[in-house]
């Protein structure tokens, strides 16, 4: 750049016969205000006189600089691996966020710095959705998880869970009822998860930990809790590096082609995992009812629940929790042998099932009543579900 800067000076001029020795790229100076200043000759014109076009030059900007060199440091090259995406339906987890989109974790070893999720309704004609710059807390259960009851404590065996990478830390039981320690645990399918909490994280080994002091089917998936989760189930920690997506609400139950990988590369790079998936938009869902149960009366069997809401359900200062939907509606089904006799579209949370309906039913003997409440945004949650008889 210095070298450009000086050269902006330029001199013409015509050489006697007596200087023809001169020629292009000899070094010369001129007299006059111009003494001392030293110009390269780059061109010479042959005429009736000696035309010469020279250019400044200042010999000091060749000189060694007195400061040192920055020092040349290499990174060994690290080939691109895919990357272990896991999306999660969940339901509402603290009543701010937007409750249609899923959620997205994102993990690998080594982590590339940054990953791409692209977006299609197609497998063609990708659109960039999100870069995620944060690595989640990925891993698999080495040991099965059991069922358990849900609002007390699970102090059964502890669950030992291998991480793709990440640490977990142990947190006062007091911390978990203000959300400490969530984490979700499935079977890796988009909408089949359970939310719990742990207290104690204990490190057994490098990247394996054995997890203690649960709470059970937080936040209303006690209707997802299995008889047992396997081992090899994934576990998610639900902290900021779980990212929700931008999934539009008409884009809900509609088929998705994804394509998750480095962020430095392209969709279509081997490194990239192609998924497809469909997302009902579980932040909508109804929580099942609880204390579903029946009573004989003389008018025939009064079935009973209480409603729960996924919003606004911390307070203790009101007469009920709020509604959470449009109306208050439940859907209530009465099976035999597993089929359904009669389906009921109820505005309140009781029914009575009146003798002459179970003659139109040719219900007998026992049955079993399955309950749920209505969204209109989202459709039946959850049945709860009791045998009376």
């Amino acid at each position: 750049m210095s070298e450009a800067r000086v050269s902006r000076e330029t001199v013409r001029f015509a050489l006697p016969p007596s200087l023809a020795h001169i020629g292009a790229g000899d070094v010369i100076t001129l007299d006059g205000e111009e003494q001392g200043v030293l110009f390269r000759i780059d061109r010479l014109e042959q005429a009736e006189m000696q035309l010469a076009d020279a250019v400044r030059i200042e010999p000091g900007i060749y000189a060694p600089s007195d400061l040192s060199d920055d020092r040349v440091s290499t990174k060994p090259f690290v080939a691109p691996v895919p990357v272990f995406p896991v999306f999660l339906d969940l339901p509402l987890l603290t009543g701010s966020e937007v409750p249609h989109p899923p959620y997205i974790a994102v993990t690998a070893d080594p982590w590339p710095g940054s990953a791409a999720v692209y977006s299609a309704t197609n497998d063609e004609d990708y659109a960039l959705q999100e870069v995620i710059s944060a690595q989640a807390v990925v891993g698999t259960t080495q040991t099965p998880l059991r069922r358990a009851s849900v609002g007390l404590w699970d102090d059964g065996a502890p669950l030992r869970v291998r991480l793709v990478d990440g640490l977990l830390e142990s947190r006062p039981r007091e911390a978990l009822l203000n959300g400490a320690n969530l984490a979700a645990i499935g079977d890796g399918t988009p909408g089949n998860w359970e939310l719990f909490q742990f207290a104690a994280a204990s490190l057994e080994d490098q990247g394996v930990y054995a997890l203690s002091g649960r709470l059970r089917g937080q936040l209303g998936t006690d209707a997802a809790m299995p008889d047992v989760w396997p081992d090899g189930s994934t576990i998610v920690l639900l902290d900021e590096r779980v990212f929700q997506t931008g999934l539009l609400r008409s884009e809900r139950r509609v088929t998705k082609n994804y394509r998750i990988g480095p962020g430095t590369r392209a969709y279509d790079d081997p490194s990239f995992v192609h998924q497809v998936h469909t997302f009902d938009g579980n932040g909508l869902r109804p929580y099942a009812p609880v204390h579903l149960g029946a009573t004989a009366t003389a008018q025939g069997d009064q079935i009973s629940w209480i409603r729960r809401t996924r919003l606004d359900d911390d307070s203790w200062e009101g007469l009920d929790v709020p509604l959470g939907e449009e109306t208050e509606s439940y859907l209530l089904r009465i099976r035999v042998n597993g089929g359904i006799v009669r389906e009921q579209v109820l505005s309140e949370p009781r029914w009575i099932y009146a003798p002459g309906m179970k003659v139109a039913d040719g219900v007998t003997g026992s049955y079993s009543v399955d309950v749920a409440q209505i969204s209109a945004s989202f459709g039946p949650g959850p049945f709860a579900r009791t045998t009376v008889g």
